[in-house]
């Protein structure tokens, strides 16, 4: 019996064996096969997008009106006369005029001593009608347009102190129509103008700002038609300035300048920036020749109108002092300095013969 019972296990294990190998869902899972490798693609170049462009805000431009302009034909006044660098150019100097410590300069030269002719004043004059004055210099060459940007100015002392109050001051293009596109006006509120002193050097000065204050640009201020500017507009009007005359009230000094070179009238007047050993000398005599760190600027002794000088004014130009009567000669470039002008940097020779008054 216990045989019957063990042949019978035997026979039912290997019929469930059977049955679970013809079974699909008992059969074993099949080992899935390896996933298959990706493609490798290439790196993709990100080229940035070009943004919009940034919207401007429309700013509107205020419209210039214009009520008055300047004459189209003016007369000539009294004339200033400059000295003028033409006849030594050649040589590489100035002839005279270069009074560095009176803030007076005969500097139209580069720094290697290269003569810029258009720079160079010969004179100035002032004329006027009911509403404008008139301010016509004379310069050696006709084109003030010259490619190296020359800027030109009229200062107005008004209470003849010896410091600039008002400067009117042009940059080109220049054109021989009126405009004042070109044209701004400076103040100076804080009378720094000379430095320290009036006209001595104060160099080296850094504390002072010149004519700090902008009270018209270019048309764009209380009046419109404050100050204009044109060129070639005569014989001794290569350039001329017409301002207002509310911008004095009848008595000033007034000189003119030329500027090639710092171009900043915050830096006026420029003999307090800089040592004379610094800036340097056109005149060949002078210990600091050549030309140091101020070169490319011109300008001319300062007159009086509208008022009678006393003949100490500071920057006034001389009055030319009268030839001796005996033994004069009478040939050009015969000028014999005074044993009275005991200092040559105020002799002014031919054409102009005098020596700088008060100075000696």
């Amino acid at each position: 019996m216990k045989r019957k019972k063990t042949v019978f296990l035997i026979l039912f294990s290997l019929t469930l064996t059977s049955l679970s190998c013809s079974l699909p869902f008992l059969a074993p899972s099949p080992t899935p096969p390896p996933p298959a490798a990706l493609p490798v693609l290439p790196t993709a170049t990100l080229i940035p997008q070009a943004l919009p462009p940034t919207e401007i805000p429309v700013t509107n431009t205020p419209e210039i009106v214009h009520i008055i302009t300047p004459s189209s034909s003016t007369s000539t006044g009294g004339i200033i006369y400059d000295v003028f660098s033409k006849d030594t150019a050649p040589e590489k100097r100035a002839p005279y005029g270069d009074s560095y410590n009176i803030n007076r300069f005969e500097r139209p030269f580069m720094q290697d001593m290269t003569y810029v002719s258009d720079m160079d004043i010969v004179t100035y004059n002032l004329s006027q009608d009911a509403d404008f004055y008139y301010i016509s210099i004379e310069l050696i060459s006709g084109n003030p347009n010259n490619a190296i940007g020359i800027n030109y100015g009229v200062e107005i002392d008004n209470d003849a102190d010896g410091f600039g109050d008002v400067i009117v001051w042009a940059q080109p293009p220049y054109t021989a129509e009126w405009t004042n596109t070109s044209v701004q006006v400076f103040e100076d509120k804080n009378h720094d103008t000379g430095g320290l002193s009036a006209e001595l050097s104060d160099a080296p000065l850094e504390t002072t700002d010149g004519y700090e204050t902008l009270i018209f640009d270019r048309g764009i201020g209380d009046d419109p038609d404050l100050a204009w500017i044109r060129s070639n507009a005569g014989i001794r009007a290569t350039i001329q300035f017409a301002f207002k005359k509310s911008l004095t009230d009848g008595t000033f000094m007034l000189g003119v300048l030329s500027d090639a070179g710092l171009r900043d009238v915050g830096k006026l007047d420029y003999n307090d920036r800089f040592t004379a050993e610094v800036a340097g000398s056109p005149v060949r005599s002078n210990k600091n020749y050549p030309l140091g760190e101020l070169y490319l600027f011109d300008n001319a002794c300062r007159s009086a109108y509208g008022f009678k000088p006393n003949g100490y004014e500071p920057q006034l130009c001389p009055s030319p002092e009268p030839p001796p009567k005996e033994d004069t000669p009478s040939t050009p470039g015969a000028c014999v300095q005074p044993p009275t002008c005991q200092y040559p940097d105020f002799w002014f020779g031919e054409p102009d013969c005098y020596c700088q008054p008060g100075l000696y």
